[in-house]
């Protein structure tokens, strides 16, 4: 079975990603740098006793998504305990709104943004009382 055990975001500007994943998700990195040939940072994005995957933040080398595209590759989903206190965050530290907060009805909430490098994400918090 493929099971997904590493991502990459894809980043023009690694400081101003690396401050925003930082600032809004807590995102520890590592400097990767001289494994990878090019800029990369390992980002850890929780404790390893818990469920997630870590990923990297990657030096981009094509041209950043254009602004209202659809998605043409994969979006990442994180999982948080507060999503008004995450979407403010997330605003204050440069990013946008995508697709704003929806019910996934006795699910969660869900919504989607924009990063400071153009790439979106998803914002997902279990609540059964969604609706």
């Amino acid at each position: 079975m493929g099971r997904l055990v590493h991502f990459e975001v894809h980043v023009d500007n690694m400081e101003r990603a690396k401050t925003f994943y930082g600032e809004v998700f807590g995102w520890k990195f590592e400097d990767w740098t001289d494994y990878a040939g090019m800029p990369y940072f390992g980002a850890v994005t929780g404790d390893a006793n818990e469920p997630g995957v870590n990923g990297a933040l990657m030096q981009r080398r094509g041209p950043a998504p254009e602004a209202n595209q659809p998605m043409n590759g994969f979006s990442c989903t994180m999982g948080v305990a507060d999503y008004e206190a995450t979407e403010k965050l997330i605003l204050e530290h440069g990013g946008k709104v995508a697709v704003p907060k929806y019910a996934l009805p006795g699910m969660a909430w869900q919504g989607y943004y924009v990063d400071t490098e153009g790439n979106v994400f998803g914002v997902h918090q279990p609540d059964e009382n969604a609706k």
